[in-house]
């Protein structure tokens, strides 16, 4: 895809991967649009960013505020070429434990908030007969471990939706559908964690291998880069060393 002059939505582009991805796509050409719920953060990447840019307010575990956002975006724009799913939370936390309140959030953000962009970008996609939705997940949807029971069941939802996606929206319409599964990575999502026994059993700290958020965005631009008759479907990515 030659992406100058696409129009590109990344959720969660205030920080981390979401706002790595903004910079690497702006820097390749694309039309920015910067979602999030930090205003000020996405006006901070937005003066980072070399092309058009467009800076978006939105809560994406919040139906009307998703609505509002891409009603904007869509006044401003008459299409949209690319989707990038990236807001997401990680309160990793026991089941015993029973932190309910946190479960239901990852639900909200890492798989509601993406079937909300979903539904918003679906009628230009559709009309124009092409389109990328970039869901980024995690390997944690394929190798389960103690304490990320909801997170790796949110992030497994999404390789699966996204291949059922690709099943339905990629022979009528030619829109691509790509997951992105990266290892650990240097971001601040671990501070959602409020489990104290979690905490007192991991050590996330000290040599731990970790991809950057860079690295991630390399991915994404890899992926929107090839030809419109290539689908990469699903990209697992981690450190070196880790098998």
């Amino acid at each position: 895809m030659e992406l100058n002059r696409k129009i590109a939505v990344i959720t969660g582009a205030s920080s981390g991967i979401g706002k790595a991805i903004s910079k690497m796509l702006s820097a390749n050409g694309c039309t920015v649009v910067l979602a999030s719920r930090s205003k000020e953060k996405l006006k901070e990447v937005q003066r980072e960013l070399p092309n058009e840019s467009l800076v978006i307010e939105m809560d994406v575990s919040d139906g009307q505020s998703v609505a509002s956002g891409f009603k904007t975006i869509k006044d401003n724009y008459s299409r949209i070429d690319i989707l990038v799913n990236a807001a997401g939370v990680m309160p990793l936390s026991y089941i015993k434990n029973r932190h309910i309140d946190e479960w239901l959030q990852t639900i909200d953000v890492n798989v509601k908030g993406v079937l909300r962009c979903i539904y918003e970008v679906l009628p230009e996609m559709k009309e124009q007969k092409a389109g990328h939705i970039v869901n980024i997940a995690s390997v944690d949807g394929k190798e389960l471990y103690e304490g990320g029971a909801v997170y790796g069941a949110s992030k497994a939802a999404l390789i699966a939706l996204s291949r059922a996606l690709r099943m339905e929206l990629s022979p009528d319409f030619n829109i691509r559908i790509t997951s992105i599964e990266p290892g650990t990575v240097a971001t601040n999502l671990r501070e959602d964690i409020t489990d104290k026994e979690l905490l007192e059993d991991k050590d996330y700290g000290g040599d731990e291998a970790k991809l950057q958020p860079k690295n991630i965005a390399d991915a994404v631009l890899y992926v929107l880069s090839q030809p419109k008759t290539v689908n990469v479907n699903e990209l697992l990515i981690k450190p070196t060393g880790k098998a």
